[in-house]
């Protein structure tokens, strides 16, 4: 999986007990393993056993990824990725293997993934949704997750998955088909989201202003014309290698840029569902 693996309290929770030994102490991943990716991700400042502290696994990977989000989230990111990997290539999905780690654990692993947009296959391989291959409401749910990691400001939200679309586009496109039935929505982003918009209702700087205008008119207004200049700034060339963005975009000014994305996104989505 070349993108970073999602990260919150949930994952943090799902992955400490899919390392839980208590009742097969052999089980591998062994704490050596568990330092090697520590140490790997640059994260031993939260691991317990570099302060003195003896803990089992499920304690040092609750601590870690602790740590992770409070104080280096990319690196924590990265933890969840090769330790997930590194179960798998010990036979920890596998029903056979004596290092299986139990279907409840695996369970509840999945559920958390796939509640950030990502899958996890039955064989430990961890994925990214391709969302250009569902639609409906498993559509919808599936960009509340990017919406969601959007607004932490992670910049692998801005393009998605399997797509060459950006957030905003794919949410508008969604609401467009959902709402209209365009299987062929435009390709022009401007025209797209005003479609969108009008579809939802939502007011663009095409609708004439009256007096008196609203706060929230002014605000969706407001909001379709920042989605447009992000949109400006996406870098349109080479979709899927390097930073979604322009050079001249700075690394602080992509976090904005996503998390404003996350805002017209997840504008849509409420008012499609409200819609419904």
């Amino acid at each position: 999986m070349k993108q970073p693996a999602p990260l919150n309290d949930t994952i943090l929770v799902a992955l400490s007990r899919v390392v839980d030994d208590a009742q097969a102490p052999t089980r591998e991943p062994s704490h050596s393993d568990i330092e090697f990716c520590i140490s790997k991700c640059r994260m031993t400042l939260g691991d317990p056993k570099s302060q003195g502290q003896t803990v089992g696994k499920t304690k040092r990977v609750r601590a870690v990824l602790s740590w992770a989000i409070e104080h280096d989230f990319e690196a924590g990111r990265e933890f969840v990725k090769q330790l997930v990997a590194m179960i798998r290539g010990c036979g920890g999905f596998r029903a056979e293997s004596p290092n299986y780690v139990g279907e409840d654990a695996i369970s509840s692993l999945r559920e958390a993934m796939a509640a950030e947009g990502f899958v996890l296959a039955s064989d430990g391989d961890l994925y990214p949704r391709v969302l250009d291959a569902i639609g409906g409401a498993e559509l919808t749910t599936a960009l509340e997750a990017y919406v969601r990691r959007a607004q932490r400001g992670a910049e692998d939200a801005a393009l998605l998955a399997g797509t060459g679309k950006d957030l905003v586009e794919a949410t508008a496109a969604h609401v467009l088909r959902e709402l209209w039935g365009n299987e062929n929505p435009p390709h022009d982003f401007p025209t797209l989201l005003g479609q969108a918009f009008t579809a939802l209702g939502l007011r663009t700087p095409a609708d004439k202003s009256v007096n008196r205008e609203s706060a929230q008119d002014r605000l969706q207004k407001a909001l379709y014309q920042a989605a447009c200049a992000v949109n400006t700034l996406r870098n349109k060339e080479g979709t899927g290698h390097g930073r979604p963005w322009l050079p001249n975009v700075s690394a602080e000014e992509a976090r904005y840029l996503v998390r404003v994305m996350g805002t017209v996104a997840e504008l849509l989505l409420r008012t499609l569902k409200q819609k419904r």
